[in-house]
């Protein structure tokens, strides 16, 4: 009787320190995409400074996603290689550091300033690509199953919460104190950042503030608690490594899941590139006001995308159905973000702004990509995994500013940047309910 009251004490004890290891992802993640968004915030001033059209504007703000999508592979394999930790750190101290170098970019003059901003974007992006495999990795690591979709979503979610915080602040600094200091304001505050998150994270084993009730319940339930303990493993050579991203990429459920994350962040670079400036100039707004509307569409995002991961493991609690748990609400979320095409056809600013609103809060709902890629990445190659998943939904990332700038710089106007967003959300909807069949984790075959 006695082992059995101890037991339910013990339960009733548990530490919930996997909570704030959540916290820290959601913190960084909302630096993450605030140094993705300055370009866009200060993107108009700059313009003007230092001479940019919509063409060139749309290769600046590319240029990050060329070395995001580089570095996604060789993020994974130093994620798995060396621990969620160290790389992280490294990941945001430099992330940062680059951010904070573009405040100095007008210290050049004529093409030279341009080469070495697009060059300073272009580090940025190397820089963050072990962002997201890693945050994946350290729910993997820290989350039991029944967790995981929630935990996914909050980190996720971090990139509607950056515009709602930053935007606004970052309008305020372009219109009072000059585009620079955006970069100066968002570079310093993230390296004091990573020396914080080296204090907060730690392997789920070596944390001090976990009990062993708290272990034993994320160990049953599958979180991968020893995922980067110190222990001989069999050296896995490049032909292997090679054979594993094959068999990925052989999978027609994972072609779909790859197409429909190309899609949704299609939407997603949308917001944060050209979605200030299309405030200003289709809009006739001020930077200033367009920082702060700038957040409304955000704080949706935000919402739904919280709201998307509840609802996902609550219908899996629900019906046991781990299909219709992800799907239904990507199908939904998505159906919701064409409601962006409507802005072609009303002139009425609040108009504008509940339509964009509700496409963002539709595209938090169904921005449930990761949560997918827990449930179906191999665990022999979990950062590797992520590091693909995250490549191909960034190409998006590279495509969608520069064909936004052809867009508008051929026809003057951003009615067609609309329709070929909305029709990218279409695609994704598509993808999951055609291509993407029964969502199981994955099964590598022996090299």
């Amino acid at each position: 009787m006695n082992s059995i009251s101890s037991a339910v004490s013990a339960v009733q004890k548990r530490t919930n320190t996997r909570y704030w290891i959540v916290v820290m992802l959601f913190v960084v993640t909302s630096f993450n995409y605030g140094d993705r968004a300055t370009i866009a915030i200060a993107g108009s001033s700059m313009a003007k400074d230092i001479g940019l059209d919509a063409v060139k504007l749309g290769y600046i703000f590319s240029a990050f996603s060329w070395a995001y999508v580089i570095g996604q592979i060789p993020g994974g394999w130093l994620l798995d290689r060396f621990g969620s930790r160290r790389v992280y750190f490294w990941s945001i101290f430099l992330w940062s550091l680059f951010t904070l170098l573009q405040g100095f970019v007008d210290l050049f003059s004529g093409f030279t300033t341009i080469i070495v901003l697009f060059m300073l974007r272009f580090v940025v992006g190397l820089a963050e690509a072990p962002s997201f495999p890693g945050n994946s990795r350290i729910v993997a690591a820290w989350f039991p199953a029944q967790e995981r979709g929630t935990a996914v979503a909050i980190f996720n979610s971090a990139q509607y919460f950056a515009t709602v915080i930053f935007a606004p602040i970052m309008g305020w600094l372009v219109s009072a104190v000059g585009w620079a200091h955006v970069f100066w304001f968002m570079g310093g505050l993230g390296i004091i950042i990573s020396f914080i998150w080296l204090k907060v994270i730690r392997d789920p084993n070596e944390h001090p503030g976990v009990n062993k009730a708290e272990l034993e319940y994320m160990e049953q339930g599958g979180a991968l608690i020893n995922m980067d303990q110190k222990k001989e493993q069999r050296k896995v050579s490049w032909s292997e490594k090679m054979d594993q991203i094959k068999q990925m990429m052989g999978s027609r459920m994972m072609i779909g899941i790859y197409l429909g994350q190309y899609c949704i962040n299609g939407v997603t670079y949308f917001f944060i590139t050209w979605f200030p400036v299309y405030l200003v100039q289709a809009r006739g707004m001020s930077i200033l006001k367009a920082g702060i509307v700038a957040s409304v569409p955000a704080v949706c995002g935000f919402l739904g995308g919280v709201l998307g991961g509840v609802i996902s493991d609550w219908l899996m609690r629900k019906t046991g159905s781990l299909n219709f748990a992800r799907k239904m609400p990507i199908v939904l979320g998505m159906l919701l973000s064409i409601s962006m095409v409507v802005c072609n056809y009303v002139n009425t600013e609040w108009i504008v702004v509940f339509f964009m609103a509700l496409a963002f809060f539709g595209k938090g709902i169904g921005a449930l990509g990761w949560a997918v890629l827990a449930d179906t990445a191999p665990k022999e190659i979990s950062g590797l995994s992520g590091g693909l998943f995250n490549m191909f939904g960034n190409i998006s990332g590279i495509v969608t500013p520069i064909v936004i700038g052809y867009i508008i710089a051929t026809t003057g106007s951003y009615n067609g940047a609309l329709i070929y967003v909305g029709i990218h959300a279409l695609v994704a909807v598509l993808s999951y309910l055609v291509l993407v069949t029964d969502i199981k984790r994955i099964e590598l075959k022996p090299f």
